[in-house]
């Protein structure tokens, strides 16, 4: 079955519904559904997040990591405090992050475990850069904007977790035949994941949108932070690029200064996320 068979057959397959995720997956979507209503008992969150001992210890993780503890308060060891500290919407990042991870746990193949990894590298760099981006650039949700970030490759990773069944997803597409297939599969699984709209609309975006000047929406948000990303995704033939003078574009709204700050806080929540959800 050749690149472009597999493809179909994978989206024919989305289409119906008939989406294949690690059993693994299906803990934290129940997680991810209950969170899903912001009126959720702070009881219920913390039932849901225990009955899962691997999401209950990232929790405490990366409440007590750099990105949510910068001042220095006191290690939190228990979970309702990680909630109370990080929110119902990261712990809902959190949820998807792990679900997003756990796409790759299975793979076989050595070649298509390292894109992967790559994959995961790279989304790990674009979460933290948008979280910052949102606070001191496009002024939207750096919560929304972090977890928009997570899931921004989900239908990458999950056409990874499939390479080992087709082969032929990863062979060279020269005359670039599987884009049509390649948005079915990615708008089915984002559904299946339950993807805000206003998040997957921003994801669909990022294939052929271009930098509003200045930026100050999501998608400008995912745009800006894939350009700034110093992992760029194994899936693309080419990065998600700005225009050949982007770096003198960004300078419009970005002073030099800033924007290295900005890459410096990056690498250190992208250490600190890296640490806290290895899996």
């Amino acid at each position: 079955m050749n690149k472009l068979e597999a493809f179909g057959h994978i989206a024919a397959l989305a289409i119906r519904g008939e989406l294949v995720f690690p059993t693994s997956v299906n803990a934290a979507l129940r997680v991810q559904l209950a969170l899903d209503d912001p009126d959720c008992p702070i009881d219920k969150a913390i039932g849901l997040v225990l009955a899962e001992p691997l999401l209950a210890a990232r929790t405490v993780a990366i409440a007590n990591s750099a990105m949510f503890n910068r001042a220095g308060a006191p290690a939190i060891t228990n979970v309702r405090g990680a909630i109370m500290r990080i929110g119902y919407q990261n712990l809902f990042a959190l949820a998807a992050a792990m679900v997003v991870r756990q796409f790759g746990s299975k793979i076989v193949d050595p070649g298509v475990r390292a894109k992967a990894e790559q994959l995961w590298d790279h989304t790990i760099h674009v979460a933290a850069l948008a979280r910052i981006i949102a606070r001191q650039v496009t002024n939207i949700n750096p919560d929304t904007a972090l977890f928009a970030a997570i899931v921004h490759e989900v239908g990458g990773f999950y056409l990874l977790s499939r390479a080992d069944e087709f082969p032929g997803l990863l062979e060279e597409d020269p005359e670039n035949w599987q884009p049509a297939s390649e948005e079915i599969i990615l708008r089915e699984v984002m559904a299946k994941l339950c993807i805000p709209d206003e998040v997957a609309e921003a994801i669909e975006g990022l294939r052929d949108s271009f930098l509003s000047i200045p930026p100050d929406n999501l998608l400008d948000t995912l745009l800006l932070a894939n350009h700034l990303a110093p992992v760029a995704s194994p899936l693309q033939s080419a990065p998600r690029e700005l225009p050949p003078h982007a770096d003198s574009v960004i300078d419009l709204f970005i002073d030099e200064e800033t924007l290295a700050a900005m890459l410096a806080e990056s690498e250190i929540d992208a250490a600190a996320m890296s640490a806290a959800l290895l899996v």
